[in-house]
């Protein structure tokens, strides 16, 4: 066969097995979606292809004692696993599955549910939230030695664990108000610090590859903007402006782009403030997470 021939039997059986553009099958992102009637997790490339259904799990949004949660999704740090909350056994617990949706494993709850997994960076504990905003816990991978962050009262939720391991992000409400403020604290509990002072009703922290930086969601005038800020408070900015609500920031592993959920589809901004679409809304998307090593795909033309 010659050099040509050669060639384009390559490239054609390349095409076959979903080679190069938005045909290979990563995934890159997975999230949120109640398009199949449930609330499901869904996995899909960065720019939007190949979105398929990962959790199967039975469920009716007609009957509520049978619909079924399954949400806030978060990625292991080598990509092979998904720790989400789900109401499958009854209350809302931290389940693990692999990264094709098969071997769904019950890891941990606590009194009045769990809820918010991250993952630490070297893969070993996870992080989570009571339900109802009732406390942060740390707990081993497999389930196992489940203690709470330290002893604070104040209703917490949102955890996230730094790319370096050495702080938990998380959103605090003040005392007998209805602010919540971003705080960092250490994973032992100590070392407790408030971030933000916006007197407003923060959400949903993301941390930066770097590590510097956090984005969120917090309402302007109302209405909820993506943000991103230094670890001082210092440096806030807003990253979108639309009329709806932009919530659920997730930064991208190469930091040049940031995933959140605008009028239930999942959207991207990058550093231009440019906005692409990457689901058409009609499926109530939410809470996308990024797979870590995930290139962010460039924009279209």
């Amino acid at each position: 066969m010659n050099l040509r021939l050669t060639l384009l039997a390559l490239a054609a059986a390349c095409l076959v097995a979903g080679c190069g553009g938005s045909a290979k099958p990563r995934p890159d992102l997975v999230f949120v979606s109640t398009r199949s009637g449930v609330y499901a997790l869904y996995a899909m490339n960065d720019d939007g292809s190949r979105q398929r259904r990962l959790t199967k799990v039975p469920g009716a949004a007609s009957s509520p004692e049978n619909l079924f949660f399954q949400v806030d999704p978060a990625w292991s740090p080598d990509g092979g696993q998904i720790a989400f909350a789900s109401t499958r056994s009854g209350v809302s617990a931290i389940w693990v599955m692999s990264a094709d949706g098969s071997g769904s494993k019950l890891l941990a709850s606590v009194p009045g549910g769990a809820v918010h997994p991250s993952w630490s960076p070297d893969g070993k504990q996870i992080v989570f939230g009571g339900a109802n905003h009732k406390g942060l816990y740390v707990m081993d991978a497999d389930g196992s030695h489940v203690h709470r962050v330290g002893r604070d009262s104040a209703k917490v939720a949102d955890p996230t664990w730094s790319p370096k391991g050495d702080l938990i992000a998380f959103v605090r409400t003040a005392p007998n108000t209805p602010i919540t403020e971003l705080w960092v604290v250490h994973p032992d509990g100590k070392g407790l610090r408030r971030v933000t002072s916006l007197a407003s009703t923060v959400a949903s922290p993301s941390w930066a590859p770097d590590g510097k930086r956090l984005a969120f969601a917090a309402p302007v005038r109302g209405q909820y903007e993506i943000y991103e800020t230094n670890l001082d408070g210092t440096g806030l900015k807003r990253l979108t402006a639309s009329a709806a609500e932009d919530i659920d920031p997730a930064w991208s592993p190469d930091g040049k782009l940031i995933a959140f959920s605008r009028d239930g589809a999942i959207d991207t901004v990058d550093l231009a403030f440019a906005v692409r679409s990457l689901t058409n809304g009609k499926g109530n998307d939410s809470s996308p997470a990024w797979k870590p090593g995930a290139a962010s795909a460039p924009p279209p033309g």
